[in-house]
This record gives C-alpha cells, sequence and structure tokens, in this order.
C-alpha cells in the first residue's frame, strides 16, 4: 500500500469502530484481522473460516457506509483468509450468499482448546462428559458397560411428580413440551430423568434420532468444528435429530460462540416442533448470564424445578438402592437413615454402602442397634447447626452485599429485603430469640423481626417478585438460593 491508501486504512478503521463499538471492532477487526487498500479493492483479510464468515455477514454493510462517507463511493470489497489459511477470497458483491443477517450478537469470545474432541472420534466417558450415542452410530460397547437409568426406576414424590410426568409426556408425544428444562442442586434426579428419558425413545423409536449430550461435550465438538471439521456437518449432526437432550446448561456460561450456536440449534428445533429437554442447576431467571435470547427460549416451554426429595421419597429411594445392593436393611433402619440424612440421593447410597461394610466388617448383620454408631459422621455433616453468621454470609454472597451490610443502619430496599430474608431464614434454620436475630441483624428490636416474618410470607403468598441484586427475583427462589448455599457450608 501506498501511504496515502496506509492513511485511508487508518481512516477507515477509527470510522468502523465508532459505528460498530471498540469492544467489538477489537475483536473482530483488531490485530488477527487485516485492512488492505490499493486504490480500486479493499481487502479484508480474516484469520480464520469462522471470522470471515462473521465478517462478512455482520460488518459488510458497516465497511460499505464507512468507505461511502471517506471515499465518496464504496470500491470492491475482497474477504480472504490470511495467516495460513487457505487463500479463499470472494467479491462482496450484492448478491452473494451470505450467513443470515439474524447471527446479530457476536461472541466476545472465541476460545478453542487445544485438544477438541472430534464429533465422530470421540470417545463415550463418564458423568462429566458423556454423550450418549453418535446420532448414527450408537455406541454398543459404552451401553454394555454402562447400566443407564430408566423412568421406571425413578422413586416419585411430591417434589418431583411434575418433571416425571413430563419426562414421560416427552417419550410418548415427543415435540408437546418443548424445550422441556429441569432444573435443581446437585443430585436431585436431573440426570437420572435425562437418561431415562434417552433409553425410553430409543426403544420406542428410531434409535437415530435421540442425542445425548453434556453442555462441555456439545461446546468441545462446536470449537473443534471451528477449527477445520466444519460447521455444515456439526449443523446437519446436532441439528438433525428428533430429540436433543443436553447436561448440566450452565457449563455455556461465559461461552459466548457457543451460546450463539446453541441459540441458532434452538430454533431450529422449535421452528420444526422437534424435542429438547434440558438440565440445569438453576432456573432460567437464575441463569442470566447466558444472555436474554436464551433464557427467554428456555423459558418459553416447560420449566421442572426438582427439589430434594422430601422423607417418603428418601424412604422409597433407600428401600430401592438396598434391592438394588441386594443387601438387607430392617424397615427401622431404613427409616433411621431416611429421616437423619436429607441433602440428596447419594448421601443415602453412600450410608448403605457404609452400614454393609460394616456389616462385613463386624460380621453382623445390618441391625437399628449397629447403624447410629456406623453412620455417626454422616449424621452429624448432614445435620449441621445454622448460625447467624451463616444465614448473613448466605444472603449477602446470593445478593452480592458487602459482609456487613446486613448489620447496618440502611434503610434502603436493596439492605432492607435481604435483611427480612436473612431474619425470616434465621426463624426457620435456627432456635435464637426474637430479641438475638434482632439485635445481631443491627441491633433492632423483636417486633422488627416479627415484622419481616410477615412482611416475607406476604410475599410468598402474593407470589411478588423482589428487586434484589439488580434483578428481579421470585421470592421463593431467592430464599432457595440461600438455602442452597447454606446446605453448601
Amino acid at each position: 500500500m501506498t501511504k496515502d491508501d496506509r492513511e485511508i486504512v487508518s481512516a477507515l478503521r477509527t470510522s468502523l469502530t465508532g459505528k460498530v463499538g471498540q469492544d467489538r471492532f477489537d475483536l473482530w477487526f483488531g490485530a488477527a484481522t487485516r485492512l488492505d487498500f490499493d486504490g480500486r479493492t479493499l481487502r479484508i483479510g480474516a484469520p480464520n473460516p469462522f471470522f470471515l464468515e462473521w465478517i462478512r455477514a455482520n460488518f459488510r454493510r458497516p465497511i460499505e457506509h464507512t468507505c461511502r462517507e471517506l471515499l465518496g463511493k464504496c470500491p470492491a470489497l475482497e474477504f480472504h483468509l490470511v495467516d495460513g489459511g487457505e487463500a479463499q477470497s470472494s467479491p462482496a458483491g450484492e448478491n452473494e450468499s451470505r450467513p443470515p443477517e439474524n447471527m446479530a450478537r457476536p461472541p466476545e469470545n472465541v476460545a478453542q482448546p487445544s485438544s477438541a474432541v472430534s464429533p465422530s472420534a470421540a470417545p463415550t466417558r463418564g458423568r462429566e462428559g458423556r454423550c450418549r450415542a453418535d446420532a448414527n452410530q450408537p455406541n454398543r460397547r459404552d451401553e454394555s458397560r454402562h447400566r443407564f437409568a430408566s423412568l421406571d426406576a425413578f422413586v416419585v414424590g411430591e417434589t418431583n411428580r411434575l418433571a416425571v410426568a413430563s419426562a414421560r409426556m416427552v417419550v410418548n408425544r415427543p415435540g408437546r413440551l418443548t424445550p422441556l428444562l429441569f432444573h435443581g442442586p446437585t443430585s436431585v434426579g436431573k440426570t437420572h430423568l435425562l437418561e431415562g428419558i434417552w433409553s425410553a425413545v430409543r426403544k420406542s423409536h428410531d434409535r437415530s434420532s435421540v442425542l445425548y449430550l453434556t453442555a462441555e461435550q456439545f461446546t468441545s465438538y462446536f470449537l473443534d468444528a471451528l477449527r477445520g471439521s466444519g460447521l455444515p456437518s456439526f449443523r446437519r449432526k446436532y441439528r438433525g435429530v428428533g430429540l436433543l437432550i443436553l447436561d448440566d446448561l450452565q457449563f455455556f456460561v461465559g461461552k459466548r460462540a457457543t451460546q450463539v450456536e446453541l441459540l441458532h440449534t434452538i430454533d431450529g428445533f422449535l421452528r420444526e416442533g422437534r424435542q429438547l429437554v434440558f438440565a440445569a442447576d438453576r432456573s432460567p431467571a437464575e441463569l442470566a448470564e447466558l444472555g436474554p435470547e436464551l433464557t427467554t427460549r428456555l423459558s418459553s416451554g416447560l420449566v421442572c424445578r426438582i427439589d430434594p426429595p422430601d422423607y417418603a421419597t428418601r424412604l422409597g429411594i433407600v428401600a430401592q438402592m438396598a434391592r438394588r445392593m441386594k443387601i438387607d436393611v430392617p424397615g427401622e433402619v431404613q427409616q433411621y437413615v431416611a429421616a437423619r440424612l436429607t441433602s440428596h440421593a447419594r448421601e443415602l447410597s453412600g450410608a448403605l454402602c457404609r452400614l454393609q461394610a460394616t456389616a462385613e466388617a463386624i460380621d453382623r448383620p445390618i441391625s437399628m442397634e449397629m447403624a447410629p454408631e456406623a453412620l455417626t459422621d454422616l449424621v452429624r455433616n448432614s445435620t449441621r447447626a445454622v448460625r447467624l453468621p451463616d444465614i448473613e454470609k448466605a444472603v449477602c454472597e446470593v445478593f452480592g452485599l458487602d459482609a456487613s451490610s446486613l448489620q447496618s443502619g440502611s434503610k434502603g430496599k436493596r439492605i432492607s429485603h435481604p435483611r427480612m430474608l436473612a431474619m425470616w431464614l434465621a426463624r426457620k434454620h435456627t432456635r435464637a430469640a426474637l430479641s438475638e436475630i434482632g439485635h445481631y441483624f443491627g441491633r433492632r428490636s423483636h417486633s422488627t423481626v416479627v415484622s419481616a416474618q410477615k412482611r416475607v410470607d406476604a410475599w410468598m403468598a402474593s407470589g411478588a417478585p423482589l428487586d434484589l441484586a439488580e434483578r428481579r427475583w421470585p421470592v421463593d427462589d431467592a430464599i432457595r438460593q440461600v438455602e442452597s448455599r447454606l446446605a453448601a457450608g
């Protein structure tokens, strides 16, 4: 380029920054993207095919407008790959074939792992990264090794009844409830339901019509496609099935490029009435980091919260586990385990394993005489006493408040509403007297605590959302979040 041409490119960059914003410009037109002008043609060199197609689809018109403003006319535009990419160049004429303009929200981070796994060659993995089968080639070896959960084996209770009924409807009438999202804390049965749906659909429908992935695996395969295996084949594979099941949606937080791909995948399924089933550890409202486009779509179908099992459900789980483990657990011991261990199913499984090991070690059958001593530490950890500082810490962490704010004299809603919730939770989870609670949270009177409890009860009865931590929270969700934080210690 001549000196004049270089000055024109510099002016184009400056003007284009003003049109698209500094952040977007730095991402797409930073050091990795070259602009060259020879007086007749402006050549835009992108570092990889993904950047090439994105810039051509989303920035051609801003580039044309910038050129017209500075040069009085728009020169020919030529897009090509640079820095080791294949020399694929094409003029940007008015009739060129371009990706859809609705890919409007660019990812801010296109991180690519050094060893992404190919979808066609990926090994099946365990709980944290599992592909339940290639869409066209089920992995028989993995099926023989892994005993998949079934819907028939799921213990139904008050905390999961809607979720189980929804799972069965998906199996019997795919596409009727889409998307279907299960959410709740760890070990409440979300993955069990996903596996149950996957297994049942593969038995009753075309085996190639269902695909089960974790969010981590979807991300790895997508990034691998960006690196060279090709987006068209990726999209044919993962958008072409009748039922797509994705676990651990919270993994997508912060992965902007994958979020855009997921968004278009969901749109394709919804347009054609095909079934989507998701699971996450939070509700769509609590996954705001995924962006409004995704959370809106996740909320557009049926959202089922699964809470930790109640006593009756835990008792059923213990009985079922004992049968599966083929151990004789007297009814009174089953009741003891279900009553004392209340957090999640894995805790119940651990207790039965402990009882079995203890019985074998002392060469005596499992009994009520030996159970309390064998499970002493498990029961103690499960029933950890909740103190006022624990509640204060959990509330402040969930709502992003300074550690001492609940004890301050502030009367603004940003502080007073979380303080009322803290007092309500203190009444529920501790044996502290009204005066003790009031004194701890800012030297307030016992009547203030009573008033706070009534206020929170009224919020829960009305279902009115609260403005907390710079967003609107349903009161039930806010309380569950704090209680989950308390349970995690």
